[in-house]
């Protein structure tokens, strides 16, 4: 009985503008994990120089669902690889509220948007972002009560019967519709074909969607061609946009801090751009969790921003070897007999569940008006037999390779995190 645990996470944003205030003091347990993990994946999972995004909050919201069914050590390989506490309880509640607060983001009217945002050129638009979990679980197994409980009551997954066993291949294209009525049908086809079997037993999906348009927008008339240096210092002409008004800003050590606010306040996009042509790399080698949070609310500076457009659709990532390579073997089964799911499903010496493979997808555009953004991450299980403020406008001209996140604001939490070396691919 291949037990098959699929989370996903679909977004879709537009950027706008916010008020930046002080960040947490200290993240959250859940914010800290999705940073680390997402910074660990960014370096271990991607390949150095090439565009790429991730969306951590989504890989983490899938595998925090699959830590709750886990025991012994595959629990405490988890624990250490995925950043998690000792307290699980203090885990679980803590990606709870995190889901609240990004649910609540749509709650906010538009007269909260930040003064002047439509004189700005900006959108009378809210914030609209989903969050939507779900369980779909062979019918007939025996999944464990309190496990199913937790999930719905924190991750708000309630538990839809399937029928795997009889026909699985029709059950997964279910699943992908659900996951493109999520995503506005910007992942298509997340679980490919042969993925599901009649051994599959479970797949949990984690879903969001977010549209956030810029406060205030960049004047398309402004956009023009200009040089972007590639890694190897070639210059490209792209279509870059160009704003001048009030940014986060703050120039540390080998790179410039740049949070472009989105309408609401509590998202932006934050640019961590090198000082040199060259310095991607040193600063991909000095990325941290810390340092990604600390970043999420820098000075309120005049900036005169230039950046480019581009849009982002990677291949899908398989996740599993890398996760491996960090220290999560246990949950693959590695060596033989060794996952322990037991709090998810009875284990058997011939009967017990492991994850067979991590995909994730995701999808990025920027441009005038705001970002659109989506991704989506499915876990498989299977069974075994055995800062400075300037006192002048700063002209920040985003030219070169640097590093991007989607943060909400307050808890720091990074929705997106990639890096962009060529904005015409």
């Amino acid at each position: 009985m291949k037990l098959l645990l699929t989370s996903l996470l679909m977004a879709t944003l537009s950027l706008g503008a916010m008020p930046i205030s002080r960040a947490l003091e200290k993240p959250s347990a859940a914010a800290h994990a999705v940073n680390a993990l997402g910074v660990d994946l960014l370096a271990r999972g991607t390949a150095a120089g090439t565009n790429t995004v991730l969306s951590p909050y989504s890989i983490q919201s899938a595998l925090a669902m699959t830590y709750a069914g886990s025991a012994g050590d595959t629990r405490s390989q988890m624990t250490s690889v995925l950043h998690y506490p000792e307290d699980e309880t203090a885990l679980h509640q803590s990606f709870g509220e995190l889901r609240t607060a990004l649910e609540m983001l749509s709650a906010k009217p538009v007269e909260q948007a930040p003064a002047g945002a439509k004189a700005g050129g900006g959108t009378a638009q809210p914030v609209q972002l989903t969050v939507a979990n779900r369980l779909f679980g062979q019918q007939g197994y025996e999944f464990r009560p309190p496990f199913l409980e937790l999930v719905e009551r924190t991750y708000g997954a309630p538990l839809q019967s399937m029928d795997f066993i009889g026909n699985a291949n029709a059950e997964r294209v279910k699943i992908n519709n659900w996951v493109e009525e999520q995503t506005k049908q910007r992942i298509t086809d997340l679980i490919p074909g042969n993925a599901l079997t009649s051994d599959s037993r479970l797949v949990l999906v984690n879903a969001i969607h977010l549209k956030a348009p810029w406060a205030r927008e960049f004047p398309a008339r402004a956009t023009q061609p200009l040089p972007f240096h590639l890694k190897n210092g070639d210059p490209v002409k792209v279509d870059t946009m160009q704003r001048t008004g009030k940014m986060g800003y703050a120039k540390l050590d080998g790179f410039q801090a740049i949070t472009v606010p989105y309408l609401g306040g509590e998202l932006h996009l934050l640019v961590l751009l090198p000082e040199t042509r060259d310095g991607l790399a040193a600063l991909e080698a000095k990325l941290t969790p810390e340092l990604v949070a600390a970043c999420a609310s820098p000075t309120l500076t005049e900036i005169e921003l230039s950046l480019p457009k581009f849009k982002l659709e990677p291949p899908v990532f398989k996740l599993a070897e890398t996760l491996r390579s960090l220290g999560i073997t246990h949950a693959f089964d590695d060596p033989k007999g060794s996952a322990n799911f037991d709090r998810m499903a009875p284990r058997t010496p011939k009967d017990y569940l492991m994850i067979s493979e991590v995909f994730h997808k995701t999808y990025m555009t920027l441009d005038e008006k705001g970002t659109e953004a989506a991704a989506a991450t499915a876990v498989t299980m299977t069974r075994s037999t055995s800062l400075i403020e300037p006192t002048t406008p700063v002209a920040v001209r985003v030219d070169h390779p640097f590093l991007f996140a989607i943060q909400h604001r307050s808890s720091g939490t990074c929705l997106f995190l990639g890096r962009l070396c060529d904005p015409r691919k």
